[in-house]
């Protein structure tokens, strides 16, 4: 055994110096999306979550979102559910989502979530954007412009087809 090992509980050997390092876990933000996700499998579990109970709490997290998020996700609701209405709203790790079969197809994550200094619009991989060998999973939005708009609805009507 070398200097730096000892013996710990039961005869097992361990590094005291590795266990004087803190983990530094997760994140106040981290842990806060962790809880926003077991409430949801909660509520999906108990009901059978249906479109419309799914669509109230989208609704709810887009009213509790700070300027300039609220608008971009008010309008991306639209986007989306107008450009793929077969996609059911629901919430995901407390962000507004769109799910096809139980599958997140798409999300849209704040800027304030993880204190980034854009928003961001993102597909999982049960969204068929694939092209070729590498393609682009998620987009940073500042503003939507009308022709950002126009790219979004293409990329929910790709993702759902």
């Amino acid at each position: 055994m070398s200097q730096l090992e000892e013996k710990g509980p039961q005869g097992s050997t361990r590094n005291p110096a590795a266990s004087n390092k803190k983990s530094k876990g997760f994140t106040d933000d981290e842990r806060a999306a962790m809880k926003a996700r077991a409430k949801e499998l909660k509520a999906e579990e108990r009901a059978s979550l249906d479109r419309a109970a799914g669509e109230r709490d989208l609704l709810e997290k887009i009213a509790e979102m700070a300027e300039p998020d609220r608008t971009m996700a008010t309008r991306l609701h639209k986007i989306i559910l107008t450009a793929a209405p077969d996609l059911s709203p629901k919430t995901w790790y407390g962000m507004p989502a769109y799910a096809r079969d139980g599958k997140i197809v798409c999300f849209f994550q704040t800027a304030q979530k993880f204190n980034s200094r854009y928003a961001t619009l993102g597909f999982n991989d049960s969204a068929h954007l694939d092209e070729g060998n590498m393609w682009p999973a998620s987009y940073a939005l500042l503003k939507l412009t009308a022709a950002d708009e126009e790219r979004i609805s293409a990329l929910v009507k790709k993702a759902v087809n």
